[in-house]
C-alpha cells in the first residue's frame, strides 16, 4: 500500500505499537501491517540492540529487514552497556526521523519498561547514575547473591514486586534511584505512567489461549536450538562475553552458558530456556495489564495475520478520527 502522509510540527506525532509476550506473534503481523500502511518498524527488545545474538533473540530476518526498515537493531556489541536510557533517547529520533519522511512508525516488542519510556517520554536527566555506588552494589551482590533484592524489599517493597529478583540490573537501579533522590522508584514510575503522551497512538497487545502460547514458545526454542543457539553462544564465549554482562542475561544465553560451562546436559539446558521463557511470558502480560490504554487483541479470533492487520489498520484509522 505504501502511504505517505504528512504531519505539521504543531501536532502530535503517529505512533502505533504492537506489543505482546515472546512468541505471540508479533513479527510476522508488524511486517504486513508495516507494508500495508506504510510505517517502519522500530524494535521495543531489550536484547535486539546487540550484533551477533540473532538466533536466541529472534530477530528479524536479512530478507524481512529488506522488506520493512527496521530501527534499533544490532546498534552495540554484547560488550557495551546499552539501558533505557539510551533506548529512549535513539528511539526517540528514530520516529522523529521517520515522520519526517511520512512514514509511521510501528514501534514493535516485548520489552514494556522501553515501550513505556518512548510512551510517556520519560525524563531520565534527573537520575543521574552514581558509578561509584553502583560498583559498591555490584560488590555487594557478589559478595552475598540476592542481598540487593533484599535491601529492595525493604526500601521499596512495591518495585521489588514488580521486579525479579534475578533482574540484578533494574533491582540497582531501583536502589540508585533511591540512594540519589530519596524517593522510591514505585512512586517516581506510578507519576510518569500519569504523564500525557506526546504521541497520537494506538498500543496493540497480541495475546492468545495459554496453552497455544506455551506450545508456540517451544517450538521456537526448538528451531533456535535447530538454527545453532549452542554455537552462537560458544561464538559470543570465545569473543569475551561473560555471565555477568547485561546482554548475557538474556533467555537462551545465559542456560546456554551454563551447558557450556558444564552446568547441565544439552537437554536439561533446553527444558530450562522453555520454562524460563514461559515464566518470561507471564511477567510480560502481567505488565502489559498494568499498561493504561491498550487494545487487546487475541490471535485465536482471526482467521489469518493479514486478517489480524487488517484489523489493527481499522483501529488505526478510527483512532486518528476520534483525534482529529
Amino acid at each position: 500500500m505504501n502511504r505517505k502522509e504528512t504531519f505539521s510540527e504543531t501536532e502530535k506525532r503517529p505512533l502505533i505499537i504492537l506489543a505482546g509476550p515472546t512468541a505471540v506473534g508479533k513479527t510476522e503481523c508488524s511486517l504486513l501491517l508495516a507494508e500495508k500502511l506504510g510505517c517502519e518498524i522500530i524494535s521495543a527488545d531489550s536484547m535486539q540492540v546487540y550484533r551477533g545474538m540473532d538466533i536466541g533473540t529472534a530477530k528479524a530476518l536479512p530478507e524481512e529487514r529488506l522488506r520493512v526498515p527496521h530501527h534499533l537493531i544490532d546498534v552495540c556489541d554484547p560488550t557495551e552497556e546499552f539501558n533505557v536510557v539510551r533506548y529512549k533517547e535513539e528511539a526517540s529520533a528514530a520516529i522523529t526521523d521517520i515522520c519526517s519522511r511520512g512514514k509511521i512508525p510501528l514501534l514493535t516488542g516485548g520489552t514494556g519498561f522501553y515501550i513505556q519510556a518512548v510512551l510517556k517520554d520519560t525524563d531520565f536527566t534527573e537520575n543521574a547514575s552514581d558509578p561509584d555506588y553502583r560498583e559498591q552494589l555490584e560488590a555487594m551482590e557478589a559478595a552475598d547473591p540476592g542481598c540487593l533484592y533484599r535491601m529492595l524489599l525493604e526500601h521499596d517493597p512495591k518495585a521489588a514486586e514488580e521486579i525479579h529478583q534475578n533482574n540484578i540490573k533494574r533491582v540497582v537501579r531501583a536502589l540508585e534511584f533511591f540512594h540519589a533522590s530519596g524517593e522510591r522508584i514505585s512512586d517516581h514510575n506510578a507519576r510518569e505512567k500519569e504523564r500525557q503522551s506526546p504521541y497520537k497512538f494506538l498500543f496493540i497487545v497480541l495475546e492468545r489461549d495459554r496453552g497455544e502460547l506455551y506450545r508456540r514458545i517451544d517450538r521456537r526454542v526448538d528451531l533456535m536450538m535447530e538454527e545453532g543457539l549452542t554455537e552462537e553462544t560458544r561464538k559470543l564465549k570465545e569473543a569475551g562475553c561473560t555471565r555477568n554482562m547485561v546482554s548475557m542475561q538474556g533467555l537462551g544465553y545465559k542456560e546456554m552458558l551454563a551447558y557450556l560451562d558444564g552446568e547441565y546436559p544439552l537437554e536439561e539446558t533446553v527444558r530450562l530456556i522453555k520454562r524460563n521463557t514461559r515464566h518470561y511470558a507471564k511477567r510480560q502480560l502481567t505488565w502489559f495489564r498494568r499498561t493504561q490504554e491498550t487494545v487487546w487483541l487475541n490471535c485465536a479470533g482471526f482467521a489469518d495475520v493479514d486478517q489480524l492487520s487488517g484489523h489493527i489498520i481499522s483501529l488505526w484509522e478510527k483512532k486518528k478520527k476520534e483525534q482529529e
